[in-house]
């Protein structure tokens, strides 16, 4: 707007200040003592091209529909990824950094799979059945005298308990005197049905239980293989290591303990080192949730997005022991999360601002195929810049999403200007063999200028120090240099085909 206000009120009240002298014959070239008007170098050449683009307009439109076909191909192979450390020249100190850092150690961009048990509480009732199909999948002996009389104490106890707590506490009492009354040959019987409803008591705190762990070990571990993630750590790498120690680093005991007791006495030994807390980053005191650290080796977001996927992928593969419900966090899974909210949003902008700019093409022609003829200097560049993009294997991130908006405004404005003075050029001359002449004069000269001036303004982007600079020089010069050919090139060539039809509807 500020632009329109200063061409309109500054640039006349500007010339007004000219001499009359200076504006004689503007932007034309006179030969020496002839007195007769001779071409520029410039003014040879659009002579040349108004006359192409008449004889040669079928070539002109199937060339640019094969340019189209090869831009589809190339936009189907876009790939949209971010790295903000990427931004950097690949010499800069912060890339050079991030490279040898990850070279040497497991990974610098961290991300966090938090883990949570999903399982609802418990009734009396629920709590009685619980116990029986814990007791039926880890005592040995499911047949045997312990497990019929373990089985009637649940029962028994259950229907004289007004609460969960209460039912798990007098069984355990019951059955912890049975276990102490028992011969040698049940004493370990009974000490298994204590273990099944040790499971039940910390039903809740699922990441306590040596399944769960194991499970999350194997998680990590694909997770390692996948070639992305470098390194993780979790509650159940603190266990296998401590367990190991307890063992005098014995490595057949650098494993996940058999009992939800073992793993709780890990814990407690854990617990008593230096630095008590820290098992606090890995698990919630209730053990009710779990954070498995990941770290990748680069900051990609395409990277994250494969850790995301590979996640899910063995979720479906390999179902957790117990319900769980999982979510990223971290740093660089916001990354993600902001990207795709990005490219969203801005392909939602780029969408939108497309149909607002054909609307008001069509309303100011008063036309929609005028309309639609306008939109072509803006469609055939934004296209083919993509199809190179995705071609070249040129990442889709910030800089090209923001700079798809922009290039709107400044890409219509060539067309404008040649379509509307092509409709007065055919009111005078009455065809269009005779007004492409005149449009490939002073109109064309003007464009090609214009285009010229501001496709160069951008070159010296080249030369910025960041990546999304030189990437907004590259990007706007390209689309206004290939929208000033679109608009010199293709559009004449679609009104000499659809002449009949464009000046009949005016």
């Amino acid at each position: 707007m500020l632009a329109w206000f200063l061409t309109i009120i500054f640039i006349p009240a500007y010339v007004m200040l000219l001499k009359e002298e200076s504006l004689v014959d503007f932007g034309v070239v006179k030969s020496l003592g002839t007195g007769q008007k001779n071409s520029s170098f410039l003014a040879r050449h659009l002579h040349w091209l108004g006359a192409f683009t008449y004889t040669r307009s079928k070539l002109i439109v199937i060339l640019t529909l094969a340019a189209l076909v090869t831009a589809g191909y190339g936009i189907n192979k876009i790939q949209i990824n971010d790295n903000p450390v990427k931004w950097f020249k690949k010499n800069h100190e912060i890339r050079v950094a991030d490279r040898v850092l990850n070279a040497h150690f497991g990974g610098t961009y961290e991300a966090y799979l938090v883990l949570e048990g999903a399982e609802g509480k418990l009734d009396v009732p629920g709590a009685v059945k619980a116990v029986k199909v814990q007791l039926t999948q880890t005592m040995s002996e499911n047949n045997g005298p312990v497990f019929i009389e373990a089985m009637a104490l649940v029962d028994e106890i259950g229907a004289g308990s007004t609460s969960v707590a209460v039912f798990l506490d007098r069984l355990n009492s019951r059955w912890e005197t049975k276990m102490d009354e028992a011969s040698d040959e049940d004493y370990d019987t009974w000490a298994e049905a204590l273990d099944a409803l040790e499971k039940i008591r910390n039903r809740g705190q699922v990441f306590k239980r040596p399944d769960v762990l194991r499970w999350v070990a194997a998680l990590e571990e694909d997770l390692r293989q996948s070639g992305v993630v470098g390194k993780s750590n979790s509650i159940t790498d603190v266990v296998k290591k401590v367990y190991l120690e307890l063992f005098e680093a014995d490595p057949a005991y650098f494993r996940v303990p058999d009992t939800v007791n073992g793993v709780a006495q890990c814990l407690i030994s854990f617990q008593n080192s230096h630095k008590p807390d820290d098992l606090w980053h890995l698990v919630t005191p209730d053990y009710t949730k779990a954070n498995i650290w990941v770290q990748l080796k680069t900051g990609d977001n395409k990277d994250m997005e494969a850790t995301i996927r590979k996640v899910d992928q063995f979720l479906a593969d390999h179902p957790p022991p117990v319900q769980l419900v999982h979510n990223w966090a971290g740093l660089t899974y916001i990354n993600v999360v902001w990207q795709n909210k990005m490219v969203t949003g801005m392909l939602k902008s780029f969408l939108s601002s497309f149909v607002v700019v054909f609307l008001m093409m069509a309303l100011l022609f008063r036309s929609p195929l005028w309309g639609l003829l306008a939109m072509v200097p803006l469609s055939v560049p934004i296209a083919f810049i993509y199809g190179i993009i995705g071609i070249a294997g040129k990442d889709y991130d910030m800089p090209v999403a923001v700079l798809s908006s922009l290039t709107l405004g400044l890409a219509v404005d060539f067309a404008i200007h040649f379509l509307e003075r092509s409709r007065a050029a055919y009111e005078r001359a009455g065809s269009w063999e005779s007004a492409v002449r005149e449009m490939f004069e002073e109109p064309a000269r003007a464009i090609t200028r214009n285009v010229i001036v501001i496709a160069v303004g951008f070159t010296p982007l080249l030369a910025a120090p960041l990546v999304p600079y030189q990437t907004v020089g590259v990007f706007l010069a390209s689309i206004m240099a290939i929208s000033g050919l679109a608009t010199m090139f293709i559009l004449p060539a679609l009104v000499r085909l659809f002449e009949a039809w464009l000046f009949r509807i005016r």
